[in-house]
């Protein structure tokens, strides 16, 4: 079975992180540290936003990555000062719902991180052109990572008849979870924030630092242009196992 080697052929100018609550505030905490890392290599670093128009909630601390003294502060701005004081870093922030027109680079060089959790916000997702794409989802007590660039099955089949073992198209969230775009009419809270769900037992209190992490590693790939050879993670909190799905014609063809 033949193996390919994803390579986007991307010079990472703008890291974007939509969303900055249960996953999104752990994943934010890891692009800081990718970053500082980074600088403190003397590499060239991309530039960081954080995006989310919600504020912070009693009902948020111990659950997302917030203290007491930032309950009614805005959660993309709260995040992005602590960790600019922390660490020296020039993250920007929107405290407001995400905006692929007004929110990335006219040209590609954008690395989107999603961590949303509701229908709509990842339909903005979608319409990111030229953004290449890692999508954080979960559900009670596990969860996927999707890391992609087109929702052009085309695009991605016709790109492994090239020569060689490399790819430059991924199926993106949009094209293997089209159902993440649409309401779910069958979930009574599927409305709820996953704080909420965490407080009524509905969701794992840790299962957003495990996909946090697991999307972090796919981003630290990229910035140091490591092999990356899967295109989705999938954990499991239930019996602690995570699987990640090759990038093979035969797995592309069945997405």
């Amino acid at each position: 079975m033949k193996i390919y080697t994803f390579d986007p052929f991307l010079h990472p100018k703008e890291i974007v992180l939509v969303g900055c609550g249960g996953t999104g505030s752990q994943l934010a905490r890891a692009v800081a540290r990718l970053v500082y890392s980074m600088k403190a290599a003397g590499q060239s670093v991309p530039k960081v936003r954080f995006i989310d128009p919600d504020v912070v909630e009693p009902a948020n601390i111990g659950r997302q990555l917030f203290t007491q003294a930032e309950v009614g502060l805005h959660k993309a701005e709260a995040l992005a000062r602590r960790l600019n004081y922390s660490l020296g870093l020039a993250i920007e922030w929107h405290n407001e719902a995400f905006n692929p027109v007004r929110h990335l680079d006219r040209y590609s060089g954008t690395i989107l991180l999603g961590a949303v959790d509701n229908h709509l916000a990842r339909r903005a997702l979608a319409h990111a052109e030229r953004a290449l794409w890692i999508d954080c989802g979960n559900h009670r007590n596990g969860g996927q990572v999707v890391i992609g660039n087109t929702d052009d099955r085309e695009a991605v089949l016709s790109g492994l008849d090239a020569v060689g073992d490399v790819t430059r198209h991924l199926p993106n969230a949009a094209l293997l979870y089209p159902e993440l775009l649409q309401p779910d009419e069958n979930e009574p809270a599927a409305d709820l924030s996953c704080a909420e769900l965490a407080q009524q037992g509905e969701q794992g209190v840790l299962i957003n630092c495990f996909i946090a992490n697991i999307a972090a590693e796919y981003l630290r790939k990229l910035l140091q242009r490591e092999p990356i050879t899967t295109y989705q993670t999938i954990f499991s909190g239930d019996v602690l196992s995570m699987r990640s799905t090759p990038i093979t014609e035969e797995n592309l063809y069945l997405a």
